[in-house]
């Protein structure tokens, strides 16, 4: 063997060797599973049940399951898509992969009416001066039951609607109160009209003539798995707290990722994610649970609902931290 094919035979195995290590640490990292069918009849069973138009709120990078997977999901289910600022459909081509109308149900980003023109989004506006300089984007009025923010008083919606020859508009609504007093505040105008996000469908009076699902819409769509990367008898105190426990396992999955203290499953059973680090977690185990055996951080019964109680969070806020936890797989 000459000095080429020594180079050659170690440059070869010390490649093989980093793109094994690869393989390993990247087998060991959280995977979000995407059940985009649970997203298509979520967005089909509301469209069914409420029987009015859907604005589908795909803002944040819809929740953090993905836009770019989500929206050509649901596009043939829903009449439109409700985004929070003007960045975010620019970013993520919204028109173009959508092609339905968009509302930006944040105060306005940009005082440029162009802007909204050329991306097929129309501005959601609180008061009469932005009104009037997005009035060709057509803009649809933010109307303020409750909220008390970017949102338009009772006082001053007669004139920012006739400032933006307005033809629709909305509230931001928890509760029937807020849907009440919003339907006060518009009288008998001739609008189309919506105060119902995900926690208002289950009230029928709030369906109006549109309604803007978020959370309704991914509810059930997220499986978050990591595999378990050591097991141990506990001999407490360990971890930085000093936790205390029968047995415990070690998984790749921190703060940095999303990750509370609070439940989970391995093997079909609850357990708890006892300690977290910034890039790996303590989580109880039993005698039979294995290195290699996935820890489920959502999914299987873990509800965003149940992992929101532990929490001490809301829902939304679940499916937005665990998400971003490891990569992402549609299926």
């Amino acid at each position: 063997m000459d000095v080429r094919d020594s180079f050659y035979s170690k440059l070869y195995k010390i490649i093989s060797n980093r793109l094994e290590f690869s393989r390993m640490s990247h087998s060991q990292q959280p995977i979000v599973q995407i059940d985009l069918s649970r997203v298509q009849t979520n967005a089909r069973n509301i469209a069914k049940r409420v029987g009015v138009r859907i604005y589908a709120v795909v803002k944040a990078d819809a929740y953090g399951l993905g836009v770019q997977a989500v929206v050509p999901a649901i596009k043939d289910l829903v009449a439109g898509f409700c985004v929070f600022s003007l960045a975010e459909a620019v970013r993520d081509s919204l028109w173009e992969l959508g092609g339905k109308p968009i509302l930006a149900i944040g105060p306005p980003d940009s005082a440029n009416v162009a802007d909204y023109l050329l991306q097929h989004v129309h501005p959601a506006v609180s008061h009469a001066a932005q009104a009037a300089l997005l009035r060709a984007a057509g803009p649809v009025l933010c109307v303020d039951t409750g909220m008390q923010r970017f949102a338009c008083p009772a006082e001053n919606v007669a004139a920012t609607l006739a400032a933006g020859d307005i033809h629709e508009a909305f509230t931001h609504a928890v509760t029937p109160k807020q849907v009440d007093r919003f339907l006060e505040i518009l009288g008998r105008r001739k609008l189309i009209r919506h105060a119902a996000g995900s926690s208002m469908l289950a009230h029928p009076p709030a369906w109006l003539d549109a309604v803007r699902p978020g959370l309704a819409i991914y509810t059930g769509a997220v499986r978050v798995c990591v595999p378990l990367i050591e097991t141990h008898a506990t001999h407490p105190p360990a971890g930085y707290s000093g936790f205390s426990a029968a047995r415990h396992g070690v998984i790749l999955c921190g703060y940095s990722g999303g990750l509370r203290p609070g439940p989970c499953m391995i093997n079909g059973q609850h357990r708890r994610v006892l300690e977290v680090g910034m890039q790996s977690s303590y989580v109880e185990i039993g005698e039979k649970d294995r290195v290699g055996d996935s820890v489920v951080l959502l999914g299987e019964g873990l509800t965003e609902t149940t992992v929101a109680a532990a929490w001490k969070c809301s829902p939304q806020n679940v499916l937005m931290q665990l998400s971003r936890a490891g990569r992402r797989e549609n299926g």
